[in-house]
């Protein structure tokens, strides 16, 4: 099982947080700087804590050189994906 996530993120933020989600994008601001992948770890980090699986369970599929990524998360259904990622809003 495999879900899809469209991600827009925000490099070089005063902290690294996961925003809302807007018209089915997920927005994420990220403190690293968008520097030799600094910016990709991080949103890959962030997103497994965020949704308690270990990083290795996701990946950029698209989108890595580009603030509008696309990512895939192993193992958890779409609704399990929205479930965890709007508790981290509240």
């Amino acid at each position: 099982m495999s879900t899809l996530i469209e991600v827009r993120v925000k490099p070089r933020s005063s902290r690294s947080c996961i925003l809302g989600c807007e018209s089915g994008i997920w927005q994420v601001a990220l403190h690293a700087p968008p520097e030799g992948g600094r910016a990709n770890s991080e949103l890959l980090r962030l997103l497994s804590e965020a949704l308690d699986i270990p990083v290795s369970h996701l990946d950029i599929q698209g989108g890595s050189k580009s603030r509008n990524k696309r990512v895939s998360i192993e193992t958890l259904d779409q609704r399990e994906v929205i479930l965890r990622l709007n508790r981290q809003l509240e």
